[in-house]
């Protein structure tokens, strides 16, 4: 099964599903809201036996709606894309950059949804799976998502390096929120395969997107600090804030310089997606004046070289 591939020619480890998995899927979740529909209707029907036909009607259009409607909305929201049916198959809906969805996605499946999948008894979302090169279904196209696999070998999930230590927590008020989520797939892909790549290639590769980045925040890269490492930053710094933004604004901080715990940063794949996503509106970045770096002990510059892979600026 093909992976999916950037526009910096990078491959995402993870893989879109195909129509069997994804139709397996589906059928368990509607079995299960099938199942559900038909034991909340008849408690309703004998709760409403005394009311007139119309009223009855109204609870029963109302019924449905809840049900086979607003049911796999939110247990899709609740979940981050794993239904009981995914949950079984091995599969999840993740945003078109990898993060995990919101409630609006799962509103656009879900409302999509009545039409290719109950009202044309799936034969719609069979033919769109069918034409699409990644099998999404229409719903997937208009909420911008995808359905993935999960369950791949651990081998294949790629490895993103942390940033360097003597740049934990230097870019906290930068502004993201006008970088789109294209940029961060191409941010996150590069940095969890600029191992591969030729040294010229991967370094005029990291200048570019280094350089789409700051003109996005409108900062530009502070002098010192390599491209690569820029990116690595930057990109666990909006991790940091989904996390924040994900657990209701509870104690996550980025890095670990000055001895507070970390959000877990590292390997990215299908087994633990990352809560990427648009980030809020933050106040404007003033680099420093002088870039900040641990105590000057050349047994700690060489373990932090060790363990991100990054040279810390002379």
């Amino acid at each position: 099964m093909s992976e999916l591939v950037t526009g910096e020619a990078v491959a995402l480890e993870l893989r879109p599903a195909r129509l069997p998995s994804r139709g397996l899927a589906t059928l368990l979740d509607l079995t299960v809201a099938l199942v559900a529909y038909l034991v909340v209707s008849l408690a309703l029907l004998a709760a409403t036996a005394s009311l007139d036909e119309a009223a009855q009607m109204a609870v029963s259009i109302a019924t449905f709606l809840l049900v086979l409607v607003g049911g796999p909305i939110a247990v899709e929201t609740l979940s981050h894309g794993r239904s009981l049916g995914k949950m079984a198959c091995g599969l999840r809906v993740v945003r078109d950059d990898g993060g995990p969805i919101r409630f609006r996605h799962a509103l656009v499946r879900g409302a999509l949804g009545v039409v290719e999948i109950l009202l044309t008894l799936g034969v719609v979302a069979c033919i769109a799976s069918l034409v699409s090169a990644r099998g999404r279904r229409l719903g997937d196209v208009f909420a911008g998502t995808l359905v993935v696999r999960e369950r791949v070998p651990a081998a294949r999930s790629g490895f993103v390096p942390p940033p360097p230590p003597w740049l934990a927590g230097r870019f906290q008020g930068l502004d993201l929120s006008a970088v789109p989520d294209g940029l961060w797939l191409a941010v996150r892909q590069y940095l969890g395969r600029m191992s591969q790549l030729d040294p010229q290639v991967g370094r005029a590769m990291a200048e570019r997107l280094a350089g789409d980045l700051a003109e996005r925040t409108g900062a530009p890269v502070p002098p010192g600090v390599p491209p690569a490492a820029y990116l690595a930053a930057v990109l666990q710094e909006r991790q940091v804030r989904e996390a924040r933004r994900a657990f209701a604004g509870g104690p996550v901080t980025g890095g670990t310089a000055a001895g507070a715990p970390g959000v877990p940063y590292g390997v990215y794949g299908p087994s633990a997606p990352a809560p990427y996503g648009p980030a809020g509106p933050a106040a404007p970045y003033r680099a420093p004046a002088s870039a900040p770096h641990r105590p000057a002990a050349a047994q700690d510059q060489a373990e932090g070289t060790a363990a991100t892979g990054f040279v810390p600026p002379a």
